[in-house]
């Protein structure tokens, strides 16, 4: 009898084998600003971004530095600092064009605005400033992930640890205000993105602890409405706070240099973000 059942057991074995969970290889995201920086081989994205127009601003407050970065190489930004020492910042981050006087121009108006808080505008180009939209799609196709990450990160010691940091850009610089806020860890408050590439990887923003405020453009054909859709469902599903404000206008809306620019839909824009950086620094 013990043969038997014996003999029924490996017979049930063989005909009906126990289901195996199916192994899935890991999904491979591309960094946003690869996916971002594509776009610069459409001709349309292009075409989109008139040449740079020449921007009246005369140093008023604020200073050009260097600071150091934990591969030796000593980043640039520009730094607006009050007259009393502060642990309230904001990082401001430039558009494809790199660090030039219309980013200096907007740390100015965020600091004048902003109550007793350091403005410091980054320069992830390491001191290139294109003046014509060839050579900016360039440089943003030219850029190492791993360096922008360290002059992210050096920003941070330089602003030292008991820094409370916003982060705010536009276009290229809006992806990285949101990398800037992972990358901040618990000392990242809040990250305002404008029109930039939104990180698709969960296990990315998982490491957020910022509040986020995305502004986004649903007229434009790169950071579509099908992107901005996907992004708030990701911090959804990930209990991430997410506030998003829709324009019905292009790509660049509040960029005053820009044709695109939409002057009543850029001053409300700019009030939600200083709003939301006050309510959280």
């Amino acid at each position: 009898m013990k043969f038997f059942l014996t003999g029924l057991f490996a017979i049930a074995i063989f005909l009906f084998p126990k289901e195996e969970t199916p192994v899935y290889p890991p999904v491979q995201f591309c960094h946003p600003t690869t996916e971002f920086a594509s776009f610069a081989d459409d001709s349309q994205f292009i075409e989109a971004h008139y040449e740079q127009a020449t921007v009246d601003f005369m140093v008023e407050k604020g200073n050009d530095i260097k600071f150091a970065v934990e591969d030796g190489e000593k980043a640039n930004a520009f730094l607006i600092q009050p007259d009393e020492p502060s642990d309230k910042w904001i990082f401001v981050i430039h558009e494809w064009w790199g660090l030039n006087d219309h980013i200096k121009k907007e740390a100015e108006k965020y600091f004048n605005e902003l109550e007793n808080y350091n403005v410091m505008a980054l320069d992830l180009y390491d001191g290139k400033v294109a003046g014509d939209r060839e050579t900016a799609a360039k440089y943003m196709q030219g850029v190492k992930v791993p360096r922008l990450e360290l002059i992210i990160r050096g920003a941070y010691e330089f602003a030292g640890e008991n820094a409370k940091v916003g982060t705010v850009g536009w276009c290229f610089g809006g992806g990285w205000s949101l990398q800037s806020g992972i990358l901040g860890g618990e000392q990242a408050k809040a990250s305002v993105i404008f029109y930039g590439m939104p990180e698709k990887d969960p296990a990315k923003l998982k490491n957020l602890s910022a509040d986020v405020l995305g502004i986004f453009a649903s007229q434009e054909q790169w950071i579509t409405p099908e992107v901005v859709q996907q992004f708030e469902k990701n911090m959804k599903l990930l209990n991430k706070p997410l506030t998003v404000k829709n324009y019905d206008a292009q790509h660049a809306f509040a960029n005053p240099s820009r044709p695109a620019y939409v002057k009543e839909y850029a001053d409300e824009a700019f009030d939600l973000t200083i709003n939301f950086f006050k309510e959280r620094i």
